[in-house]
C-alpha cells in the first residue's frame, strides 16, 4: 500500500465539475493499493500518515504532524502509483489491487483516518480532477 502525501494549504477534488471532497490546510493522500495489501497494512499506513511529521512548529522545524495542527485530510484513490514502470515506455499495472479489493482497501483506509481526523475522499474509480496548493512544496511517498 503507498500513500504519496503532500502537505497542502488547500485541495479538493471535482468529479463532472462538482466538488466531491475539499479541505484546508492538511494532508492530500494520493492512496495506490497493491494486490497484496489487507486490512493489517491499511491500520499501519493510516497510522503513519496521521503521525507523520510533516508540518512545522515554532522554531520552523517539522515537528508536528496533521492531527496537532489541526488539519484535514482528503483521500483520492490513485491505482497508477502501483504501476511497474522498470521496464520500457509504457507501465504495467500487474502490482495493482483488483478493484474490489482496492475499492474495499480505500474506503477502509479513509474511514480509519476518519476515526481520528475529518477525511474528505475522491470517488473511486472515477475521472477526478484534483487542485492543490502544495505547501513547501513538501511531498512524501509512504508504504507499508
Amino acid at each position: 500500500m503507498i500513500a504519496l502525501i503532500q502537505r497542502v494549504t488547500q485541495a479538493k477534488v471535482d468529479v463532472g465539475g462538482e466538488t466531491v471532497g475539499q479541505i484546508g490546510k492538511g494532508l492530500l493522500v494520493l492512496l495506490g493499493v497493491e494486490k497484496d495489501d489487507d486490512h493489517q497494512k491499511a491500520d499501519k499506513l493510516a497510522e503513519k500518515v496521521l503521525n507523520y511529521r510533516v508540518f512545522s512548529d515554532e522554531d520552523d522545524k517539522m515537528n508536528l504532524n496533521v492531527q496537532q495542527i489541526g488539519g484535514e485530510v482528503l483521500v483520492v484513490s490513485q491505482f497508477t502509483l502501483a504501476a511497474d514502470t522498470q521496464k520500457g515506455l509504457r507501465p504495467s499495472f500487474s502490482k495493482g489491487a483488483p478493484p474490489q479489493l482496492a475499492n474495499e482497501l480505500y474506503t477502509y483506509f479513509a474511514q480509519k483516518c476518519g476515526e481520528k481526523i475529518k477525511v474528505e475522499c475522491g470517488r473511486f474509480a472515477a475521472d477526478m480532477q484534483v487542485s492543490l496548493v502544495n505547501d513547501g512544496p513538501v511531498t512524501f511517498w509512504l508504504s507499508c
